[in-house]
């Protein structure tokens, strides 16, 4: 078994003046999530239009710089209007293609009474890699000390995007 010291999970949340539903289904519409993530340009899903089930798969399109690349993922949770679920386990430059754990992007929906208090939390789950590749790569992909810090910023940007989009549709 790795012995893992590197902070493995971020979270933030935010709340946006629209009711768990609405904010569940543009979040859970992942052919949208390039609106809001500075990294995700987008998804491909097997059937547009069709809510998230678990089970369901996509290709998602990222970038950062000039790099480019596509992975593969499946929902494991949709439970509307309180929580969506995905992993990334599959990457490529054209296409995703290496099977990887990558991670898991977690999105919590709760009423509050301003609206919807939005969690999205990321987990590494690169679990098998040691803290001293995983560091060193993280230093190179990201330029920061590691995934961790470099997803907190990722999450809050995504979620100012989302309530700055959600409440400008009220």
């Amino acid at each position: 078994m790795v012995k893992i010291t590197r902070t493995t999970e971020v979270s933030d949340s935010i709340v946006i003046g629209t009711d768990p539903a609405t904010a569940y289904d543009a979040v859970s519409d992942v052919t949208q999530m390039g609106r809001w993530s500075p990294e995700n340009t987008g998804a491909v899903v097997a059937e547009p239009g069709r809510p998230a089930y678990p089970g369901m798969t996509f290709v998602g399109s990222n970038r950062r710089g000039p790099m480019r690349w596509h992975t593969e993922c499946t929902v494991t949770v949709a439970e509307r209007p309180s929580r969506f679920v995905f992993q990334v386990h599959r990457f490529g430059w054209w296409k995703p293609i290496l099977p990887v754990a990558v991670a898991t992007w977690e999105y919590r929906f709760d009423a509050v009474e301003e609206g919807t208090l939005v969690t999205e939390i990321w987990y590494d789950d690169r679990t098998r890699w040691p803290d001293t590749p995983a560091l060193w790569f993280d230093r190179v992909a990201t330029g920061q000390r590691g995934f961790a810090e470099f997803q907190k910023g990722n999450i809050r940007r995504t979620l100012e995007r989302l309530k700055a989009e959600l409440e400008a549709a009220r």
